[in-house]
């Protein structure tokens, strides 16, 4: 075992976080569950989310044979959604393929959808304490500060030496402590703009701290400014509901349902195609624009509020939507942006 792990595992003996529900009678599919939420996002976020997943689907087995618009539903909040799709998918492969038992191989492992190499290694080292190294981002950056590597991890060759020293460093025994201590180090010591070094165990070796300049470690990607899109949705509304439509599963939002989406405010093309008689229309009110950000670009939305006194009739023969009852709603996943209008609309209708 290298100084550097046994100082880390001495740490999580200490100080280390042990009672996050998903470390409490561990299976592989707790664990799996717990890895995928947690991707790109912080612990306290997922807990609830976490925690209304496995009441509601407390087997792969359930989770299996669950509607994929369920399971969008229980995600709706946590944003990157292609994650529930694969974990849906990955779960109908470990019950058809697997017999219902998430593999130990990591190779088979990685392959299920959404499983990466560090998040297969993640969930066999903590399950079954089987000594692999994983490298998510509080990985990336203890590690990257330790040694001092330059450049951004999302380049491929500083990417694989932080790979290498991940293994190096990775032990035989206590696997599955060691790789949750990484994770807290970047999570409570390691942190992105101000770490806590006098608190680190492997303050000593680490070159960034030596240097004085543990911020510049790991590497920042490359600026680009975002471009600006823009979009109109569409509110079809009669009494207490609303027109919803399910988008495509690929793209943004993918399998999600979102208003009718329109590039421009030429709206009069989604009424005529939904049929929306100009007689039933009592009101149309532009709302004030607001911005939604995805990781590649802006999305400037402006809703229109399209008042009816009756539902066309070739809408509700459409089977790819519904009309969402805003009191009693249906268990279907929200885009992010539709959720917080729909969330909103009580107010505007009684405002206008």
């Amino acid at each position: 075992m290298t100084p550097f792990a046994k100082s880390i595992l001495n740490w999580y003996d200490a100080y280390g976080r042990k009672n996050l529900p998903w470390q409490q009678n561990k299976t592989a599919y707790s664990v799996w569950l717990s890895e995928i939420m947690l991707q790109q996002t912080q612990v306290a976020t997922v807990i609830p989310y976490y925690q209304r997943f496995m009441e509601r689907f407390p087997t792969v087995q359930d989770l299996a044979a669950a509607p994929q618009d369920e399971v969008l539903h229980y995600w709706t909040g946590l944003g990157y959604y292609a994650r529930a799709r694969n974990l849906h998918k990955a779960a109908q492969v470990v019950v058809n393929e697997h017999q219902g038992e998430f593999p130990q191989d990591i190779d088979a492992m990685n392959a299920l959808p959404g499983i990466g190499r560090s998040t297969a290694a993640a969930i066999l080292s903590s399950v079954h304490k089987l000594p692999h190294a994983i490298l998510d981002g509080n990985v990336k950056r203890t590690l990257a500060r330790y040694y001092a590597i330059e450049g951004w991890p999302g380049q491929k060759r500083v990417e694989n030496q932080l790979w290498e020293y991940a293994e190096l460093n990775t032990p035989e025994h206590d696997v599955d402590h060691y790789n949750q201590a990484m994770m807290d180090m970047g999570a409570i010591i390691c942190t992105r703009s101000k770490p806590k070094c006098s608190l680190c165990p492997v303050s000593d070796g680490c070159l960034a701290y030596q240097q004085g300049n543990q911020t510049d470690y790991p590497g920042k990607k490359p600026k680009k400014d975002k471009p600006i899109r823009e979009a109109w949705f569409v509110m079809l509304h009669h009494e207490n509901d609303v027109w919803l439509e399910q988008r495509p599963q690929s793209g943004i939002w993918g399998g999600l349902y979102c208003f009718p989406e329109q590039k421009n405010n030429a709206i009069e093309e989604i009424l005529d195609q939904r049929g929306v008689q100009q007689k039933h229309i009592e009101k149309v009110s532009t709302l004030i624009t607001f911005r939604h950000t995805f990781s590649h670009y802006h999305l400037d939305i402006t809703p229109v509020l399209v008042e009816l006194s009756a539902k066309p009739q070739q809408v509700m023969e459409g089977n790819k939507g519904l009309w969402y009852n805003l009191t009693v709603p249906e268990q279907i996943g929200l885009a992010a942006p539709v959720k917080q209008l729909l969330e909103s609309l009580p107010f505007e209708l009684t405002s206008n």
